[in-house]
Formats: C-alpha cells, sequence, structure tokens
C-alpha cells in the first residue's frame, strides 16, 4: 500500500478530497491484517472488544481484570457496605462504565420507549461572551448556569433528576448515479420533565453515543509529533482538507496540551477522560475532579451525602486506566479477498485515507511497554475537520468548532453489529449503517462523498466489503 497521505478527515468512516486515480491492491500488504501489532486479537465473536491486548503477560492480565471489574460492576449509593463501590451520583445518567460502552462497544441513541438515555449524553453550554454564574474549570466552554456542562437524566433519592431526553428523526433522501436511494435520518433532541427550572435561553446541546473501548492506549501512545505531523490547518496544499489539533486542558499538568479523545479531541489523555466519565456520567470525585457536578441551583445535589473523599480512589482510577489502555484490537478479516481489495481501492480513489490516516506507529516511550513500537492501522488522524453543516452541533470546544468533530477510528467497526447487536454510526448514531454515515459527510468531505454516490451498487458493495474487514 502507497505511504499514507500526510491528512485524514473525520466523522464516522468517510474522509473526503480530491480524488486519486483508482489505485489497484491486488494482494494485502505483509501483516496487514494486525490492526494492532503485536497487540492485535484473534476474536470474533461478541467479546471481540473485550479482550486484553494479546501481548500482555499474564500476570498483567490480572490487573487487567481487576480494572475491568470496576469497570463493569455497577456503583451503589452512600453510605453502603460496599464501600470501594459507593458515591453513585447524586446526579448521574449510569451506575457502570459498561452500560454506556455495551461490551466495550458502541453506544447508541435512546429507543422512544426509554427511560433514560444510557449511552447517549447530552452536552450543554451556553456560547462565549455570556456573564455565569459557575464556571466548572477548563471545560473549553461556558457551562450551561443551571444544569452544568453535561445532563444528567437520573439522580439518588431525594434529588431531582435534570431532565428527560427523547430522539425524534426527519428525514431526507440522496440519491446515487444509478439511481439508488437511500433514506437518512436527522435527529432532534427533545429534554423535558426539567428539574431546576428552565435552561438559559442560548443553551446548546450536544447529543454523543460512546464509542468503543479497543485500541484507546494505543491511540495515547502516538506521538504529539506524528498527529501534528498530519495537519494542516490553513489547507497550505490546498488539497481541501485542513485538518487541526485541538489544543485543551490537562488538569494534572495545568497547562494547554493537544488533545486526541472524544468526538472533538476535547481530552488530552486516557486518564482525564476516565475521571471526567466517572464525575459527569455516574457522579463520583476522584483526585483529578474532586467535587460533584453540582450548580449553585441544585441544592439538594450539593448537600446529599458523599461515598469518601474521593469517591474513586487513585487506585481504582489506576486499575480503570490499564484497563482501558489495554482492550485489544481485533484482527482484520478477509484482508486479501478480491473483494475487500477493491474496496481498499476505492476508499482510497474517494480520498477517504486522507483523514482516515491508515497506519502510525507508536512511540517508543508508550505509558505501557506492551503499546511501544507498535505498527497499527486505525484509520484515524485525531485531528479536527469541518464536516459541513449537516453534522454540526454548532457547539464549540476548545479550539473545535460547531462544525468540527475529530475523526474517529475504523478499526474494528465491522464487529459492530456482532458486538453491539446494532450499526448505528455517527456522533449522535443518526447513521443506521456505514452508507449512511458514508452520506452524512460534508464540509472538508463533500468531494469523498460526492465521488461514492458516482459508485456503482457493486462498488458500493466493495467499499463496505472493505469498510467490514477492518
Amino acid at each position: 500500500m502507497p505511504a499514507p497521505p500526510s491528512r485524514l478527515l473525520l466523522c464516522l468512516l468517510l474522509g473526503l478530497a480530491g480524488c486519486d486515480p483508482a489505485p489497484r491492491f491486488t494482494q494485502a500488504e505483509p501483516g496487514e491484517a494486525l490492526s494492532a501489532g503485536s497487540a492485535t486479537v484473534f476474536k470474533f465473536d461478541q467479546n471481540a472488544f473485550s479482550m486484553p491486548s494479546a501481548n500482555l503477560a499474564p500476570s498483567r492480565r490480572l490487573d487487567f481484570s481487576v480494572g475491568n471489574s470496576f469497570f463493569r460492576n455497577p456503583w451503589v449509593i452512600a453510605p453502603a457496605t460496599t464501600t470501594a463501590r459507593d458515591g453513585l451520583g447524586p446526579l448521574f445518567n449510569t451506575n457502570a462504565c459498561q452500560n454506556c460502552h455495551i461490551k466495550d462497544g458502541r453506544g447508541h441513541p435512546p429507543a422512544p420507549n426509554a427511560l433514560s438515555a444510557a449511552s447517549m449524553l447530552v452536552r450543554l453550554s451556553i456560547p462565549a461572551g455570556h456573564e455565569h454564574a459557575e464556571i466548572i474549570e477548563r471545560l473549553g466552554v461556558l457551562a450551561e448556569p443551571t444544569y452544568g456542562g453535561q445532563l444528567q437524566d437520573m439522580a439518588n433519592p431525594g434529588t431531582a433528576p435534570e431532565g428527560k431526553v427523547r430522539v425524534s428523526y426527519s428525514t431526507q433522501r440522496v440519491s446515487f448515479a444509478d439511481g439508488q436511494q437511500i433514506e437518512l435520518r436527522k435527529p432532534s433532541l427533545e429534554i423535558s420533565q426539567l428539574g431546576y427550572g428552565p435552561l438559559h435561553a442560548d443553551s446548546q446541546f450536544s447529543a454523543r453515543i460512546a464509542p468503543p473501548m479497543i485500541g484507546l492506549g494505543l491511540l495515547e501512545a502516538i506521538a504529539d509529533t506524528a498527529i501534528l505531523a498530519n495537519a494542516d490547518p490553513e489547507d497550505s496544499d490546498g488539497d481541501g482538507i485542513s485538518g487541526r489539533a485541538n489544543q485543551v486542558w490537562d488538569r494534572a499538568q495545568q497547562r494547554t496540551v493537544l488533545g486526541r479523545f472524544g468526538w472533538k479531541a476535547g481530552q488530552p489523555n486516557l486518564n482525564q477522560q476516565n475521571a471526567d466519565a466517572f464525575a459527569n456520567d455516574m457522579g463520583l470525585t476522584s483526585s483529578l475532579i474532586p467535587h460533584d457536578n453540582c450548580t449553585l441551583a441544585q441544592t439538594d445535589c450539593r448537600n446529599a451525602v458523599h461515598g469518601g473523599e474521593p469517591e474513586v480512589s487513585d487506585n481504582i482510577l489506576a486499575s480503570v486506566l490499564f484497563y482501558s489502555r489495554n482492550l485489544g484490537v481485533p484482527a482484520r478479516r478477509d484482508v486479501d479477498t478480491p473483494e475487500v481489495l477493491q474496496g481498499k481501492g476505492l476508499f482510497h480513489q474517494a480520498g477517504c485515507q486522507r483523514c482516515h490516516t491508515p497506519q502510525f506507529t507508536t512511540a517508543s516511550d508508550a505509558a505501557e511497554p506492551e503499546l511501544a513500537n507498535q505498527l497499527i492501522r486505525p484509520y484515524t488522524d485525531l485531528l479536527l475537520h469541518d464536516m459541513g453543516e449537516g453534522l454540526a452541533d454548532n457547539r464549540a470546544e476548545f479550539l473545535a468548532t460547531g462544525r468540527e468533530w475529530r475523526t474517529p477510528p475504523l478499526w474494528g467497526i465491522g464487529l459492530t453489529e456482532t458486538v453491539n447487536g446494532h450499526t448505528q454510526f455517527l456522533h449522535d448514531g443518526r447513521a443506521r449503517n456505514l452508507l449512511e454515515a458514508i452520506l452524512w459527510h460534508g464540509g472538508e468531505a463533500e468531494t469523498a462523498k460526492q465521488e461514492v454516490l458516482t459508485f456503482s451498487a457493486d462498488q458500493r458493495a466493495a467499499l463496505l466489503a472493505f469498510l467490514n474487514s477492518l
């Protein structure tokens, strides 16, 4: 395969632009099936995303299992005899990490009759320039004054939930050159049963489904310089792609650093990502985020019993960090079949690889030795790209604008239905399959989408066969 281009795109799977001549791939490259280098796992059933990296020694697998127990098992309300896992709430979205990252995989929007949004959350903010009663430290946005930076739709007894989230859809049709039509659905959020009065008149909302957990430690092990080498914020080469890095606040270091995790690359590292999820998704404090997410308006929340200071000990936080760093990436399937090789060529022809960067080599000084010096194939550049008005949430996050999203990794995407029982993609789960996800691409990815719209039925099938092999 040709050396990966200098930049790539974002969203959930198509990238973009300035089409290459149709490349011909007649065979898989050596080691192409090993998406995570020597850490690659060979598990392809419902537990495909829940395995420890293949290169973890037996003693290290015990540490992985300890982290898994805190990731999988529910937290409870304090005070409780289960002192290692009490302190849930007062406000929260779920009581266990696994409830959002189902089988360590992808979340989904709530069903019409769901009691809670569960594996989808709603971020809140107000535009810059407003006076704000309580600013949450270095969020990159101004939090909504009454409800904070995230809506919690569940609460402990004695505390009012912040509200209920429902999603409805309108539809539109897109046509391929051969006349085939695809129906796309666009979500609309409805927030009702507000527990603490009205939302700010200028409130901004962004629905986010939980992303898969696989390979996160390897993404963390990519050197900053390797990520920044693909950035072209001014589009100096004129190819229409201007990937740029987010710069975010690192709580531990108390300084601004490169962002790489989250739908808008709003988190600098896995430890902070995990601590933020404990705080906002489950209402659990840690040494990194030592206060409950209660605003000044939420006196019942502020006066509630807590589960210790902090509720998530440093040992537990470290165990969950080790677990989340070492969830293995499944090997690719069918890498050398003619249809998959054809689809790979079409992926490059459309320019998808310009944002969904095929490969990196992780740094030699990675946080864990198993993660170092690995040739990995995540199909992401971890950069921000303008994805057009259709996917815009109109909500900034640090340097990310309301139209920008981080390129999500594609590895493992073909096992989504096997692991999670659905094929709902993109940041809010609006796409019901990979083809719909492609057709939502706009902005920097508009050229790639238009190229795909010229593909015949056989070509579309080959492109999907390639994506499902990842």
